[in-house]
């Protein structure tokens, strides 16, 4: 590797943020100054001292770290996903921990791919936005991920990331021949969404098909990492199909709101197959 290409990773957070945000010597001075007053780091004490903006010190970081992170991407995207608009926040955080644990146990090869199935007992548990920041997460690796919304009664990916969502699962799992489904998210690289597209009458039945199980053996040729929503367990069978095909699952539930015997009772039907179960995560958001 040259020196010119080595020379980013090699620069202080300080520089980065003085270059990039063209202080004189007088701030930089300033800065200083206040930093050994404070005891703030150099990018706090210059937006303390409004010299620059927070999203300066983040992008500062995501070049001196290689992380994809842009300031535009974080105005343009949901606020819900901390893992793109926050992420070195506490909540971006559990996201990248409970990815490097689903990468060491469900996901960890063994000579099968497995896509991750995320289910859960009741609507209004938090299992989408936990979807959506896992993606974020796993895609922030750099290898190409594919979130699918495959629930088909009550989709929100598609708002969530704000894609239409006239074409999509549906339109596959239907038989209609249909182009550009998978879209991919222009703010974050290497993710790609393909969405429920219309809801259909019929999606427990379309989610039974096998053309279901060879779409996703399709998918996980294509992309490093594949997670696909499912509904609500209330919803019937559709959760527990989904995830048989999938391999793998992790189950979310409500802190405070999720029954235990409910929760019990969507591990017990998904573990009575062959699904490697990754756990249960509580939301507390």
């Amino acid at each position: 590797m040259n020196q010119q290409t080595s020379q980013p990773s090699e620069k202080s957070i300080g520089d980065i943020i003085r270059q990039a945000n063209n202080l004189s010597s007088d701030q930089v001075e300033q800065v200083l100054a206040h930093q050994k007053e404070s005891g703030l780091k150099f990018g706090e004490a210059a937006v303390a001292l409004g010299f620059i903006r927070r999203e300066d010190v983040l992008w500062a970081l995501s070049q001196q770290f290689h992380y994809p992170y842009t300031a535009e991407a974080a105005n343009s995207l949901a606020s819900e996903l901390v893992v793109a608009t926050r992420p070195f926040s506490d909540e971006a955080e559990v996201f990248r921990d409970l990815r490097s644990q689903l990468l060491a146990n469900a996901l960890n090869g063994e000579g099968v791919r497995r896509a991750l199935a995320v289910i859960s007992p009741n609507t209004g548990d938090g299992k989408s936005f936990f979807c959506a920041n896992l993606a974020v997460a796993f895609s922030q690796l750099g290898g190409r991920t594919l979130l699918v919304d495959a629930d088909m009664r009550t989709p929100r990916l598609h708002e969530i990331f704000g894609i239409t969502s006239n074409n999509g699962l549906s339109s596959i799992l239907s038989g209609r021949s249909e182009t550009n489904v998978i879209r991919p998210v222009d703010e974050l690289p290497s993710l790609y969404l393909l969405p429920v597209g219309i809801t259909p009458p019929n999606p427990l039945e379309l989610v039974q098909k096998a053309s279901f199980g060879l779409l996703l053996n399709e998918l996980l040729l294509k992309f490093d990492y594949v997670i696909v929503d499912t509904p609500a367990a209330t919803h019937g069978a559709d959760a527990r199909v989904i995830a048989a095909k999938c391999g793998a699952v992790v189950a979310v539930g409500r802190k405070a709101a999720t029954r235990t015997a409910a929760m019990q009772k969507l591990l017990d039907s998904v573990s009575k197959s062959t699904i490697k179960v990754a756990g249960v995560v509580l939301n507390d958001v």
